[in-house]
């Protein structure tokens, strides 16, 4: 086989203690690639972000699919090197390596931060015991598919949801190395190149082919077989950038060696570029994302490694300034801690949606991880990769015998494990199975499922702001109700107070599926004289799609929006969208203030401020009873809205 008439691509320093061995150097010698500290920071930085301060990096996620396409780089150029130095692949070494890295800062974080939790309780500890099997089997991605939880819900934040990307990566390292020996088979390089790339190009395809716009993406986001994309190209890279050989000058120069010396640097810099682009522009709801965009963000991180790579490259030299190099070295650190840190601030903090509060929570989180990364760096994975983890133990315990102090310090330390331990089983056991709101939904769900209690002559309670009259007020069996999961949680209270009322709500339900659903109750005659919507709680509503529903209930009913009260970015959105149609539509549309009702009562709704209880849902009740009092004065229009007095189902078009 022939080598690639490329330039050669020089290690900027020959060390590389998170890919060497601990014990013995690699066969092939180790190696650090120039930028890739650089971009490691870049990485951590718009994820910690996205994270610890919500709405100001939309597409801050895309630091995980960065962080994919390095490891799958630097991973195969370690396998390929050692292969082609000692003729094999040590896989009991390489394992042990990947598992010596991660494990040890995964226990510590678990056992740490579980034990925080304990002490803080509530939705913290929902699904830790699950959570915590997939942190030790690098299988959280697919334990989390199974239970059927969300990465972009943010009503009960997970609390080791991060180590979901984690496992991803250590699945990799545990397939690839024997995928790679079966590719070296093949006579020729470029035969595995193109099968990896190929491999690449399938993972995003059925990512795209998966997903199911409308729908949450957890799916595909999370799964290894859509989300591999990012490592198989980093590895087809590694593929090309070991058969670089040195530029003959005497021999002239080939297309792709002047591709690589004149458009490589200004393509790498572009493609930097690229990434702060699609850090502020990707959206974790657009289909784009999901149907090329995040295979776009893996495709520019792979041209700015080669651009950084090559000799004297500009854009190495600026990935590799020192601070870059500083924060990526201890970039696992961050990435590790950052969430669970948040999770338990948000936890802590009363109301830490208010904006000065969660201005707060975001900054002590960083500077908590911050701390915690530098300790664990220093004190935790520098031994562990210098001395291996039992040649750290040894050296902990010579020097625990060192002197008085140094034994008191080591004795504390252990007791302060055993602790740590023992709250972690403790939180494991007492760890709930559902989260408040959605024991609050699941009480809705059964409200409906059961039957509703009538009072003696089918009339609502008096409601603050509605007329005296009782009978000008649509009653319960001339509501239809269509709602998402905070109408779920309030139908126990709304059957109490508006006997009779049809609920249909459904976790998750965006406005664009009302119309469907109200035309699927006027085909069956169950759609009555006023129609109640509550949607908008888990995404944008547009004026077209109120249009659509306004055509759906009918030119003779009345339709009441109930506004939303969710810490989500496009909430106020929603809210003067919902303002602007009612004051379009004088008469037949109202709004029903929710968010304003709730506003003073807050400590109602549950830890995600966005599903009511009991109480909580009473003042959604008397929410809608005020918009049905506006529509009741309209005189004009109460003669011709005989349902209002109909019994279910009698209402006609």
């Amino acid at each position: 086989m022939t080598e690639l008439p490329l330039l050669t691509v020089q290690p900027a320093v020959t060390v590389d203690p998170s890919a060497a061995p601990a014990s013995r150097p690699s066969p092939a010698g180790p190696v650090r690639y120039a930028g890739l500290d650089g971009l490691r920071a870049f990485a951590v930085a718009v994820v910690l972000v996205y994270h610890l301060f919500p709405g100001v990096l939309p597409g801050g996620f895309i630091g995980v699919d960065v962080f994919f396409v390095i490891s799958g780089f630097l991973i195969t150029s370690l396998l390929v090197r050692e292969r082609r130095a000692s003729g094999r692949i040590d896989l009991r070494r390489f394992w042990v390596r990947r598992a010596r890295r991660l494990l040890p800062a995964i226990a510590v974080l678990v056992v740490v931060c579980s034990t925080v939790a304990l002490a803080l309780g509530g939705d913290v500890l929902v699904g830790l015991p699950r959570q915590i099997l997939g942190a030790f089997t690098f299988s959280a991605n697919w334990l989390s598919v199974a239970a059927d939880t969300s990465y972009f819900a943010q009503g009960a934040p997970e609390l080791f949801r991060n180590l979901w990307s984690l496992a991803v990566e250590e699945q990799f390292y545990l397939v690839w190395p024997l995928i790679l020996l079966a590719l070296a088979l093949l006579r020729h390089w470029w035969a595995r190149f193109a099968i990896v790339l190929a491999a690449a190009v399938a993972s995003a395809t059925w990512m795209a082919v998966l997903y199911v716009p409308g729908e949450d993406p957890t799916r595909v986001y999370f799964g290894s077989d859509t989300h591999s994309f990012g490592l198989a190209l980093g590895a087809a890279l590694a593929l090309l950038v070991v058969r670089m050989r040195p530029l003959d000058l005497d021999s002239g120069e080939s297309a792709l060696q002047t591709f690589v010396r004149r458009w490589l640097p200004p393509l790498g810099a572009a493609s930097v570029l690229g990434l702060v682009v699609c850090a502020y522009a990707m959206a974790a709801d657009a289909a784009f994302t999901y149907r090329g965009g995040l295979a776009l963000v893996s495709l520019l991180t792979a041209v700015a490694i080669w651009a950084a790579i090559v000799p004297r490259s500009s854009l190495g030299r600026t990935l590799d300034l020192a601070p870059l190099r500083f924060v990526g070295a201890r970039s696992y650190g961050l990435y590790l801690w950052h969430w669970p840190v948040f999770v338990l601030a948000c936890a802590f903090v009363p109301d830490e949606n208010e904006p000065v509060a969660a201005l707060l929570v975001g900054a002590g989180s960083l500077a908590v991880t911050g701390a915690t990364a530098l300790l664990s760096y220093r004190y935790l994975e520098q031994p562990i990769r210098a001395h291996g983890l039992l040649g750290a133990l040894r050296r902990a315990r010579v020097r625990m015998r060192a002197s008085r102090s140094t034994r008191i310090a080591g004795i504390a330390g252990l007791a302060v494990t055993g602790l740590l331990v023992a709250g972690t089983v403790t939180a494991m056991a007492l760890a709930p199975s559902a989260t408040a709101a959605q024991r609050m939904i699941e009480q809705g769900a059964a409200s409906l499922r059961g039957t509703t209690p009538a009072t003696a002559d089918g009339s609502p309670p008096a409601l603050p702001g509605a007329p005296s009259d009782p009978y000008s007020l649509a009653k319960g069996p001339g509501i239809s109700a269509f709602g998402d999961s905070v109408m779920l949680a309030s139908a126990p209270a709304l059957q109490e107070t508006y006997p009779g009322i049809s609920v249909d709500a459904v976790v998750s339900r965006q406005m664009s599926k009302a119309p469907e659903a109200i035309a699927g109750a006027a085909a069956s005659g169950g759609l009555r004289g006023v129609v109640v919507i509550g949607l908008g709680t888990n995404g944008p509503v547009s004026p077209a799609t109120l249009g659509s529903v306004l055509d759906a209930i009918g030119p003779r009913r009345q339709l009441v929006l109930v506004n939303v009260q969710a810490p989500r970015p496009w909430t106020d959105g929603v809210n003067a969208t919902l303002d602007r149609f009612a004051a379009d539509h004088p008469g037949r549309v109202v709004v029903a203030d929710w968010k304003g009702a709730i506003a003073a009562h807050l400590d109602l709704l549950a830890d995600d401020q966005i599903h009511p209880g009991h109480q909580g849902g009473l003042i959604y009740a008397q929410a809608l009873g005020r918009a049905l009092g506006m529509l009741a004065e309209h005189s004009d229009v109460r003669p011709d809205l005989p349902w209002y007095q109909l019994p279910p189902g009698a209402a006609s078009q």
